[in-house]
Order: C-alpha cells, then sequence, then structure tokens
C-alpha cells in the first residue's frame, strides 16, 4: 500500500495530450512533492511542445493531503478541491466536475515506483486523453 509520503520526493514526467481531433502535443518536465506542515506541495515544471508552435514554459501546482481511510486529496494551490483517490484500491479512479466539462482519472500503481496518470476530459469544451508517466 501507498501513502501520502511515498509521493514525497522528485519525479521525471513523460506526458502526452491527444486531442478528440487528432492533433497531440506532449510535455517533459518534473514533479516535486515537498513536505510541508498540512502534506506535500507539488510543484511541476516543464516544457509543453504542441503539434505547432515554439516549446513552451509550462507549471503548475496542487496540494497534496492525507484524507480518511488511507485516501490522498488533491487540492488546487489556492485550497479548493480537485479529486482525491485510495492509492491501495486496484485501479483508483477519480472524477472532477467542472461544468460543463468532466474530468475522469485512472492512476496505474502496479509497476511502482513508476506510476500513471491517464486523464478523460469531456465537454462542450475540452476532448481529450491525457496519460502522464512518473518515474524516479
Amino acid at each position: 500500500m501507498r501513502g501520502l509520503q511515498d509521493f514525497a520526493g522528485e519525479w521525471q514526467i513523460t506526458r502526452r495530450i491527444v486531442e478528440a481531433s487528432g492533433a497531440s502535443a506532449r510535455f517533459t518536465g518534473s514533479a516535486t512533492l515537498t513536505p510541508n506542515a498540512h502534506g506535500l506541495a507539488y510543484t511541476e515544471r516543464g516544457t509543453l511542445h504542441l503539434a505547432e508552435g515554439a516549446p513552451m514554459t509550462a507549471e503548475r501546482r496542487y496540494l497534496w493531503r492525507a484524507a480518511a481511510g488511507g485516501r490522498i486529496a488533491i487540492l488546487f494551490a489556492d485550497g479548493r478541491p480537485f479529486h482525491d483517490f485510495d492509492p491501495a484500491a486496484r485501479g483508483p479512479e477519480a472524477r472532477h466536475l467542472c461544468d460543463p466539462d468532466t474530468y475522469d482519472v485512472r492512476y496505474d500503481f502496479t509497476g511502482w515506483p513508476l506510476w500513471r496518470a491517464i486523464w478523460t476530459v469531456r465537454g462542450p469544451r475540452k476532448d481529450y486523453r491525457m496519460e502522464s508517466l512518473y518515474q524516479r
């Protein structure tokens, strides 16, 4: 079973984003999960390569917290809830509603410490699949 602190440290990320139209993009970078008084601070930095145009620097931040029942709660950097998951579950999944779009994620920890987050995003504004591979 993996707990919150098992994610602490630096991870290399390789991400592929495929739009329903077939257009694709990729991201390469790192995520650092730094312990703090409330859990872990997630900081992701890297380069986003779009199908057309110059590569661009990309960054995002989240807060990871221990939640009831061994779950991990992920919040936006401003503290708003994003989603939570059970890292011990077989094929943990979660959903985030960002009206009118829906974000579904499935985590894969079967190759730990290599792991994946696979997002399917659907709605009138967005329609893509994003797979991120994390490794030490």
